[in-house]
């Protein structure tokens, strides 16, 4: 067996190191026999692809994009079954387009539900269907087809979509459950029954599954994918690995994968390999750090262009990443609330209020995009007002590697700029 096979991040579940973390594997197993959606929300690399992939084989899977819209989602579904929208015009829930099978299964299922709601289907061959123009109202068409095929529909990184899109879908939720056809929503927020907010209808129509990481389950992927290749990894090793990790398996695959390849191990040893080198371990640590660099070095870089963009003279969007990023890991895990991020900023900047600090950090997810990305780092929960780290490998790097991070030098140029104005203007008032 291959080092690749048994750690790493990967698309595709490792058998070798995949740890059902609390029994999660079976209360998907249950949920998915209740007539509900699912939501699966959890921070960046926790493992919630390779659970859906565990948990639901058979499903038809939508990869949200920036930009994507609730209707590219229902076309992208559609072509996975081997059926072609072609939608034309839009107008509230109605839905109007064309209909064709780009293969033989598309057109068995078409042909089915067609027959099932009425419709008329004319074949110009018998691998295509000539026309099929149809009123989609009220979804009805598009989940008989989703449900025909057999698959589960599940859409991926639902946090790309913006919030117009991801309301939208949520309405879409309702409407989808009352025609009993039941989607898993997976992706990356930090407020509680986030998709419940957007649409309050959806109470008791969908269950939210918080993917978390205890250190224990963390030392259960280390030992299992260890028994697979023959090595042993000591106990002072293992501690750092799970404290580096910050409850986070996408990190922690990530070190291992470093670690055993560091050592030269590619393959399954023949005789038992022990790891017990912490220099090797810090070294690992370090490349790991490196490798990130750039990532963070984009967010600082994306984060300030939207400081600058905002007219402001306290510097309240500088002085709250400033308290963010220095936050305690605890903090940004457990929540760091509203009321101690004043406390810190307050001190800074006497004119900072509450109010505007709460009304800043419900933008704080827009803050960290740019026109060509959408990567959250730190999320808002408007329901328990605190701030949460959504990539935990900024813990991780922050950690192992400094870095100048611009908030407190944007913050003293506002203040400037702030001055500076002050001055034109009694300079005005004067010449007047």
């Amino acid at each position: 067996m291959h080092t690749t096979e048994v750690f790493g991040i990967s698309t595709r579940v490792k058998p070798a190191s995949y740890v059902d973390r609390n029994n999660l594997d079976a209360v998907i197993q249950r949920l998915l026999k209740h007539d509900t959606h699912i939501a699966l929300r959890g921070a960046s690399k926790c493992g919630k692809s390779w659970l859906r992939q565990h948990t639901i084989p058979e499903n038809n899977t939508v990869q949200c994009r920036l930009n994507k819209t609730v209707q590219d989602i229902y076309i992208e579904a559609l072509a996975n079954l081997g059926v072609c929208l072609e939608i034309e015009q839009t107008q509230s829930t109605r839905i109007n387009g064309n209909l064709n099978a780009t293969g033989e299964a598309g057109l068995k299922i078409i042909a089915k539900v067609a027959a099932e709601l009425g419709f008329t289907v004319e074949y110009s061959s018998k691998k295509s269907i000539k026309d099929l123009r149809c009123d989609l109202s009220n979804l009805r068409f598009i989940a008989e087809l989703i449900k025909e095929s057999g698959k589960k529909l599940v859409i991926e990184d639902f946090h790309y979509l913006s919030f117009d899109e991801r309301r939208k879908l949520a309405f879409d939720l309702k409407t989808l459950w009352d025609l009993e056809c039941y989607v898993v929503v997976v992706g990356v927020w930090t407020q509680t029954n986030l998709i419940t907010f957007l649409n309050p209808d959806l109470s008791g129509r969908i269950e939210e599954v918080s993917i978390s990481w205890s250190n224990e389950d963390l030392e259960k992927v280390i030992n299992k994918g260890s028994d697979c290749l023959n090595i042993s990894i000591s106990k002072e090793i293992k501690k750092s690995l799970i404290q580096d990790s910050v409850n986070n398996v996408g990190i922690l695959q990530k070190l291992l994968l470093d670690l055993v390849e560091g050592m030269g191990i590619e393959d399954r040893c023949q005789k038992l390999q022990e790891i017990n080198s912490m220099d090797l371990y810090h070294r690992t640590t370090l490349n790991y750090a490196n490798q990130l660099d750039g990532l963070y070095q984009e967010f600082a870089k994306i984060v300030s262009a939207g400081i600058r963009r905002r007219k402001d003279a306290t510097g309240i969007y500088a002085y709250t990443m400033k308290a963010i990023v220095e936050a305690s890991d605890q903090k940004l895990l457990s929540g760091f609330s509203v009321d101690e991020i004043f406390d810190i900023t307050h001190i800074w900047q006497e004119r900072i209020s509450k109010q505007n600090l709460r009304t800043i950090l419900g933008k704080l997810e827009e803050l960290q995009v740019d026109e060509g990305r959408r990567r959250l780092v730190v999320g808002y929960d408007e329901s328990t007002n605190c701030v949460y780290i959504v990539d935990h490998q900024l813990l991780f790097y922050r950690k192992h590697h400094s870095m100048d991070w611009p908030w407190e030098r944007l913050a003293v140029e506002s203040i400037a700029i702030e001055k500076n104005q002050i001055i034109l203007e009694g300079f005005n008032d004067d010449c007047i």
